[in-house]
């Protein structure tokens, strides 16, 4: 046993590690990719062989970690609230095929959009599902909870689904370590049609996972992550505080004791009994949760709720979008509010930008002078850093939607008549989801000009290694693209007039093309170059 400061993610990683974990899959995403990333620098992961190569995108993941718990080992697949919404498919249907070995799910969802397309809470996920959902209040309890969700898991045959936040992902703190236990061992499930799932053993499967429910219910009213705390001085009001938000509210009370009731939640399904119980001891409730009202839209749908006050998100006691902080905690009680000194003038914004050197750079202002006949609005685009191609100077890209949709979105306007229809996606992307989207373009013959901006690297959240690496052009070739419409350059000013003709005969063709940009990031060049410079 040690104490080590970690973040969240790196927290929930050495848990899982400790608790005789066999792979790790996933995609990164902010702010889930650490996990990961700590365990692929892990010796512990080295030395116990552990699986912790990233996947093509979230559904793969998820069906191989699906795989390694049919093989009887504990799996634990990753990734941030929107690629849940990849991985669903597989996703939902494990709730039927059920786990053999432990099977952990851990989802990152990022409130306020710091580096998303939206906000959802993937809490919404575990209980469309009917599965355990587990939310950890800090980094503590992150690591505690990665042995609990494998035991959970193994104990009822189910994946267990862990929700983390940014703000818990990414701050540090004190965790201390348990003794690893070893790897189960390889073991096919006793009943070789468990994930088997032809509809006469579905409808089997999916009655069994109703009459379960009330047992779920219980391990919540029982685990040790949810605690309810009735003695208190003054019951006028009574407080729900779900996951982080119960670290918040511990700080606005600044250590002391919290003078009203509280139901702490970091397991999932509801524990009923224990909100009954509160509801009834209170005057009014105040949920404090971060994400949507989850818990305070389920308290007020409960067939014993009355006409007591019940206060949260949906009635505009807390904002209804953002993060949850400690200061809207504090204005929710009608506490002082936390906010600290104002920011100094001197300190000015400073918005998201294409690095100073990035390809991406030379290859939208060459596109731009090759679209300059025909105006803006005909370039799609994806996520990726890439992205910021949409902000001045460049102004060259028009949509952002989800990964993989530039090409289908460009395929779609093609087929709606609109001329040119250009597709800018990222390499990594493009090997994530961009590639049936493309396979649907040679299909149909459209009239699409797509671009596959190759920097070498997943730029976006930090330089991970991709799956199509360097094999962008024969993946074209193989889905169909002919190969005289496959067309590479490098993206640099001395090549401006090569670059800009290339642009302008592909535009020109009436059919698929294929146009790859190729040059390093220079984040990961420089980085490359600082290691092999001599010390």
């Amino acid at each position: 046993m040690e104490k080590l400061m970690l973040l969240g993610d790196e927290a929930l990683a050495q848990g899982a590690l400790d608790a005789g974990i066999s792979g790790f899959y996933g995609y990164p995403g902010t702010p889930s990719t650490e996990i990961i990333e700590y365990v692929q620098r892990s010796k512990q992961a080295e030395a116990g062989k552990i699986h912790r190569n990233w996947s093509s995108n979230e559904k793969t993941a998820m069906e191989a970690a699906i795989g390694m718990s049919y093989a009887g080992k504990r799996a634990l697949v990753t990734m941030k609230h929107v690629g849940l919404n990849v991985a669903a498919d597989p996703f939902m249907n494990s709730a039927f095929t059920g786990a053999h070995g432990g099977l952990v799910v851990v989802s990152a969802d990022d409130p306020s959009m710091h580096s998303s397309q939206n906000e959802q809470d993937s809490r919404f996920y575990g209980k469309f599902a009917m599965i355990p959902v587990l939310e950890p209040s800090n980094q503590q309890e992150c690591y505690d909870m990665a042995f609990h969700a494998f035991e959970l898991s193994e104990k009822y045959h189910l994946p267990v689904l862990l929700r983390l936040t940014t703000r818990l992902s990414h701050s540090r703190s004190g965790v201390k370590t348990r003794e690893p236990l070893p790897q189960n061992g390889m073991k096919k499930p006793e009943d070789l049609f468990q994930f088997m799932l032809l509809p006469a053993f579905a409808r089997r499967k999916y009655k069994h996972l109703i009459e379960i429910q009330p047992d779920l219910v219980n391990e919540a009213s029982v685990s040790p992550f949810n605690s309810l705390n009735l003695k208190a001085d003054d019951h006028s009001l009574g407080i729900v505080a779900t996951g982080l938000a119960y670290n918040y509210l511990r700080e606005v009370y600044g250590g002391q004791p919290i003078p009203h009731p509280v139901l702490k939640i970091c397991q999932y399904p509801l524990p009923t009994e224990g909100l009954h119980r509160l509801y009834e001891s209170c005057g009014k409730l105040v949920v404090l949760e971060e994400g949507m009202p989850l818990v305070e839209d389920r308290i007020k749908g409960l067939a014993w709720s009355g006409t007591k006050p019940i206060h949260g998100r949906l009635d505009g006691t807390i904002p209804r979008d953002g993060e949850l902080n400690p200061n809207k905690v504090a204005q929710a009680l009608n506490l002082p509010d936390t906010i600290g000194a104002a920011v100094p003038e001197v300190v000015s914004p400073r918005p998201p930008a294409l690095c100073v050197g990035c390809p991406h750079a030379d290859s939208y202002q060459a596109l731009n002078e090759a679209l300059k006949e025909f105006g803006r609005g005909h370039v799609f685009s994806d996520i990726g850093c890439y992205t910021l191609g949409f902000m001045p100077p460049y102004n060259a890209i028009n949509s952002c939607v989800d990964m993989g949709a530039s090409i289908t979105m460009a395929k779609g306007a093609a087929d709606a008549g609109l001329y040119p229809a250009v597709a800018v996606i990222g390499d990594s992307t493009f090997s994530h989801s961009g590639m049936t989207g493309l396979l649907d373009c040679v299909y149909e013959n459209s009239n699409v000009m797509i671009v596959i901006l190759d920097n070498s690297t997943t730029g976006m959240t930090g330089g991970q290694d991709y799956t199509g690496f360097g094999k962008l052009e024969q993946i074209c070739l193989g889905l169909g693209v002919a190969k005289e419409h496959i067309r590479v350059f490098t993206p640099l000013k001395m090549n401006w007039d090569e670059m800009v003709s290339v642009y302008k005969e592909e535009l020109a063709y009436e059919g698929v093309s294929v146009v790859i940009p190729r040059r390093e990031c220079i984040q990961t060049l420089m980085k490359k170059n600082k290691l092999e410079k001599p010390q």
